[in-house]
């Protein structure tokens, strides 16, 4: 038999402004940076110039406890046709396995782009502010024997011409699974 728990009224009205506490910041705890806090940043992003000729990158993908789980190298083959790009990603994998991946980018209109991928579920959205890029989207992940649908929270950030820094956290109903780090490299042509 489960116990049963009932509040006094006078206990209840003393507890509910701390009850009412607790879940304003456990709902501030969930809430994220807004992409615009980086809007006097520079260098400043323009993602048709950086994503622009070819690119490398170097990037790990770390479980829930931090452990490297797999490193991967990444050739990027980047191109603009107006305000529509493709991203062609080539990976290596530390295990030997290889990936490949063909985004088509296009600006929306709003001042944001929008990214397809034959692995994302719908579409990415993206929106660009100072040296910054925060991604947002889902991702059919193979595991074993079944797909995945997977939350990213993808953020770019340009250091400089050639150098931008990636951090991705990956999550699935709430609930962090891992995180991905990249370094990409614009190759000097």
């Amino acid at each position: 038999m489960t116990p049963t728990f009932v509040l006094h009224p006078r206990l209840l009205r003393r507890a509910f402004p701390l009850l009412m506490c607790c879940a304003f910041l456990g709902v501030a705890g969930c809430s994220s940076i807004d992409v615009s806090e980086y809007a006097a940043e520079q260098p400043a992003l323009d993602l048709r110039d950086y994503f622009n000729g070819t690119l490398d990158a170097h990037g790990m993908f770390q479980d829930r406890s931090g452990k490297v789980v797999k490193r991967f190298h990444v050739v990027i083959a980047a191109s603009w046709q107006g305000d529509t790009g493709t991203l062609d990603e080539r990976f290596t994998y530390s295990d030997g396995s290889t990936q490949r991946r063909v985004w088509t980018l296009t600006r929306d209109g709003r001042g944001g782009w929008t990214g397809r991928a034959d692995d994302v579920v719908g579409e990415a959205r993206g929106e660009v502010a100072g040296n910054a890029l925060r991604w947002r989207y889902v991702l059919a992940l193979p595991v074993e024997d079944e797909i995945y649908h997977v939350d990213f929270d993808d953020w770019m950030f340009l250091m400089d011409e050639r150098v931008m820094l990636n951090r991705s956290v990956m999550s699935k109903w709430g609930f962090r699974l891992g995180e991905v780090t990249l370094s990409f490299h614009k190759r000097r042509e």
